[in-house]
C-alpha cells in the first residue's frame, strides 16, 4: 500500500456529527419497530448489522447529494462515521430486545396480572408494576450498560492481544470498507434494489393476507393445509413471510428444530382443545 492510499483517521469527535445521531435514530426506530415484530412472532431475532451497515450508508450519501444538488458543501462520509452510526441503530434495537420489550417488561402491568389469575401459582398478590419512563428508563440503563462494563476490560484482550475474529463484525467491516471505494456506490444500489424488492413483495402479501381475513383464527395465518380436524389440534400453516424470512436466515439445524419442537409440544404434548 503507498503512502496515498494512506488515509489519516479523524479523531473520535469529529466522527460523531449532527446527521450521524439523526441517522442513527431514524434507522434505530426503524429496526426496533422490525425487531419487536419478529420477537413477538417467530421469537428469533437475526443479527441486523450488516442491513443497518447498509441503511446508513445510503442515508448519508443521499444526504449528501442532496446538500450538493442545493449548493452546499459538506464533510465527506467516511467508514468511521458509517461505522458509528451503524453501532448506534444496533444498541437502539438491542435494547428493544434485551430490555424485554417483546417478552416480560411490558406484561409486568396489572391487566396482564389480573388475566393470568390472581390466585395462580406464582402470582403472588400486589406482583405487578405498571409501566413507566422513569423506571423503565432507569432499569434498561442497568441493563445495557452491564454489557458496557463487561465488554470494554475484555476488548484488549480478545481483539488486540488474541486478534479473534468475529463473524458478525468481520463481514460488517468488510461490508464498510466495500461501500467507501470506487465501485461502493454501485454495489450499494444493487443492494437497496434487492431490499426494496422484497420489501414490496412481503408487504403486498400482508396486505393479500389482510384482505382475506376474518378474525383471529382465519385467513392464511391459520391455513388447514392438513383439513379442518388437523386444525382443531393446532396443525395449521400460518403464510406470514416474517416465518418465511426468519427461516431463510436461519440455518437447516435450527429450522428442523423449530419444527421438530412445535410438532412435540403443541400437536403431542398438548395439543388444542
Amino acid at each position: 500500500m503507498s503512502q496515498r492510499d494512506v488515509k489519516r483517521v479523524l479523531p473520535w469527535t469529529k466522527q460523531i456529527t449532527v446527521r450521524g445521531i439523526i441517522a442513527s435514530v431514524l434507522i434505530g426506530i426503524i429496526y426496533s419497530v422490525i425487531v419487536m415484530k419478529l420477537n413477538l412472532t417467530t421469537g428469533l431475532v437475526p443479527n441486523l448489522n450488516v442491513s443497518a451497515a447498509l441503511l446508513a450508508f445510503v442515508f448519508i450519501r443521499t444526504w449528501t447529494k442532496l446538500l450538493q444538488n442545493a449548493g452546499f458543501v459538506s464533510s465527506p462520509f467516511t467508514r468511521q462515521e458509517n461505522t458509528i452510526i451503524q453501532t448506534c441503530a444496533v444498541a437502539c434495537y438491542s435494547i428493544a430486545v434485551g430490555g424485554g420489550f417483546g417478552s416480560y417488561l411490558l406484561g409486568l402491568n396489572k391487566k396482564t396480572y389480573e388475566q393470568a389469575g390472581i390466585d395462580t401459582e406464582g402470582n403472588s398478590p400486589g406482583s405487578y408494576k405498571e409501566p413507566g419512563l422513569g423506571w423503565m428508563t432507569g432499569f434498561l440503563f442497568v441493563v445495557s450498560f452491564v454489557g458496557l462494563l463487561a465488554l470494554v476490560p475484555l476488548r484488549k484482550i480478545m481483539i488486540i492481544d488474541y486478534k479473534l475474529t468475529y463473524p458478525s463484525g468481520t463481514a460488517t467491516a468488510v461490508l464498510i470498507n466495500g461501500f467507501h471505494t470506487a465501485k461502493g456506490d454501485k454495489m450499494a444500489k444493487k443492494q437497496v434494489h434487492g431490499f426494496m424488492k422484497f420489501f414490496s413483495i412481503s408487504f403486498l402479501w400482508g396486505l393479500f393476507q389482510w384482505f382475506f381475513s376474518g378474525g383471529e383464527q382465519c385467513g392464511f395465518s391459520n391455513f388447514p393445509t392438513f383439513g379442518l380436524k388437523a386444525w382443531k389440534q393446532s396443525f395449521y400453516f400460518d403464510f406470514s413471510m416474517t416465518y418465511i424470512g426468519a427461516g431463510m436466515i436461519c440455518s437447516h439445524l435450527v429450522n428442523l428444530s423449530l419444527l421438530l419442537g412445535a410438532v412435540l409440544s403443541w400437536g403431542i404434548m398438548w395439543p388444542a382443545d
